[in-house]
């Protein structure tokens, strides 16, 4: 296995007891990083600290993960224009974020077997009054509940 001192310097390849005696030497351990190398590689250094540290790299790249929610706005054939407003602030305020948006158009009784072109003029409403810029991942699809589409924010 190829060995790496504590300090960074390479011992070269050395059998599996040569290793073990340098890390003895050292008072430290031996700690194979990547075994599925040819040959593999280990470091001698302490196990506690090693541990630590790589806990520490695993907390900051979650720290930088953020999660895409799908957020949800129902609007009915019949939404005023004060209320798809507010409707079309908050989707902007969830795109500015960084959030999918999902927008139904629930129709319910007899407005399921309305025009299509009627139905999609009403969900280009909403469409109009957001603010931010965004893309469509999903153009609108019947679903079990009326018209939905996905919105996305653009880059």
């Amino acid at each position: 296995m190829r060995v790496i001192g504590p300090a960074g310097e390479n011992y070269g390849v050395l059998s599996l007891s040569e290793a073990l005696s340098k890390a003895a030497e050292h008072g430290l351990d031996l700690i194979e990083i990547s075994p599925g190398a040819v040959p593999p590689v280990a470091k001698i250094s302490d196990y506690g600290k090693f541990q630590y540290e790589a806990n520490k790299k695993r907390k900051a790249a979650a720290a930088k993960q953020h999660n895409v929610e799908i957020k949800s706005l129902q609007v009915k054939i019949g939404t005023g224009e004060h209320d798809l407003d507010l409707k079309a602030k908050k989707a902007s305020q969830w795109l500015g974020e960084g959030h999918k948006i999902r927008i139904e158009l629930f129709l319910s009784g007899r407005s399921k077997y309305l025009d299509e072109k009627f139905l999609r003029e009403r969900l280009d409403r909403i469409l109009k009054l957001i603010s931010v810029p965004y893309k469509v991942a999903e153009p609108a699809k019947r679903g079990p509940k009326g018209l939905a589409m996905l919105l996305e924010k653009d880059k």
